[in-house]
């Protein structure tokens, strides 16, 4: 996530009262949150970026040119990174997992956790130790002699390693806003870090991340279809209303983080009551907003929520299982435009 000044407290008061969210004081301790990516990486499995751009050549110069790459040399030099810093009392910003969690990709060298790149390919596609070779080994035949049974087989066990593919819509969407809504209640509130980014999964991602580039062998930088954007749309929108439950359900005091988290919730489900009118013909959509009004967003109520967010969660896997976009035309006018992406993407023309 990109660290910027936050805004002044005024700004928080969008308006609470009117929402009624109902944030109650609560005892004063603080304890941190746990409710990152939806599976932590494990350092001694991950491989890092350079072994993925090995083929990837043309992914990972598209990488090259985000935020995600730069972060790397440009975060220990931002001064708002800094000062955030010393408020949490971090020395060193690639060196506590306060920062390199989210900020960086982590691997096991020698016996040590070291920081090698900024956001990178597992980051988002899992740790990759154990399905690298599987996924890239065409059944130990080549691309054009692998059988379609055979390729099957080879995507589903290097699934059941790890890898997260793009279908997979869910998880990655876990993992981006597993960091895009800051897992962390002391580092708003004693750190003044944003408590999140304006973060919604289809202008972020078909903008400057847009990698989509292998099955063209680098000739275009094939954007999402309609039917894949209603889903990233949908998928999005339905794990950052899950992500902000659990982060009401897990803040302990009436400060900046629940209160931050508590709007965001209830944006969501308002935006999903609207989805869910959009399109009628996915019932589960209902029953996610029904669930997130089943909880009050308020201290002291991490049970209800975390049964609302479950519930959310199983609703959403099944979405994407079921579903593929070709019937929720009704939220094309929903979904933002190209000018609203984030950053543009790299033009295959300029990929080697």
């Amino acid at each position: 996530m990109r660290l910027s000044k936050r805004n002044n407290w005024s700004m928080l008061s969008t308006d609470f009262n009117s929402v009624r969210f109902g944030l109650l004081l609560a005892l004063p301790l603080v304890v941190t949150l746990d409710i990152g990516r939806s599976v932590a990486l494990d350092t001694t499995k991950v491989v890092g970026p350079n072994a993925c751009a090995e083929c990837h050549k043309q992914e990972a110069e598209a990488w090259k040119g985000t935020h995600h790459f730069k972060t790397f040399r440009e975060l220990p030099r931002n001064p708002e990174a800094n000062k955030i810093a010393e408020r949490m009392d971090v020395r060193r910003i690639k060196s506590e997992s306060l920062c390199v969690n989210c900020h960086y990709t982590v691997q096991r060298k020698d016996n040590n956790d070291a920081v090698v790149s900024g956001i990178s390919c597992e980051s988002c596609h899992g740790a990759a130790k154990d399905w690298i070779k599987i996924h890239s080994s065409f059944s130990g035949k080549t691309a054009k002699t692998e059988t379609k049974s055979e390729a099957q087989a080879r995507w589903k066990l290097a699934e059941s390693k790890g890898m997260i593919r793009r279908h997979a819509l869910y998880q990655l969407a876990k993992n981006c806003y597993g960091c895009h809504v800051v897992p962390r209640e002391d580092l708003v509130n004693k750190g003044l870090h944003r408590a999140g980014s304006l973060f919604e999964l289809v202008s972020w991602s078909q903008g400057e991340v847009l990698h989509n580039t292998w099955y063209s062998r680098g000739k275009e930088n094939v954007p999402a279809d309609a039917e894949r954007k209603r889903m990233l749309y949908l998928i999005g929108l339905g794990v950052e209303l899950e992500t902000a439950l659990r982060a009401v359900g897990k803040a302990t005091v009436r400060k900046a983080y629940a209160l931050e988290m508590a709007q965001r919730a209830d944006k969501a489900r308002r935006r999903l009551a609207a989805v869910a009118t959009a399109v009628p013909n996915v019932p589960e959509i209902a029953k996610i907003v029904e669930l997130s009004h089943s909880a009050a967003l308020t201290l002291n109520s991490e049970k209800d929520l975390s049964a609302a967010a479950d519930g959310i969660s199983q609703l959403l896997v099944s979405i994407t299982d079921k579903y593929d976009g070709s019937t929720m035309a009704g939220l094309d006018s929903m979904i933002p435009q190209p000018s609203q992406f984030k950053g543009t993407a790299r033009k295959a023309s300029a990929i080697n």
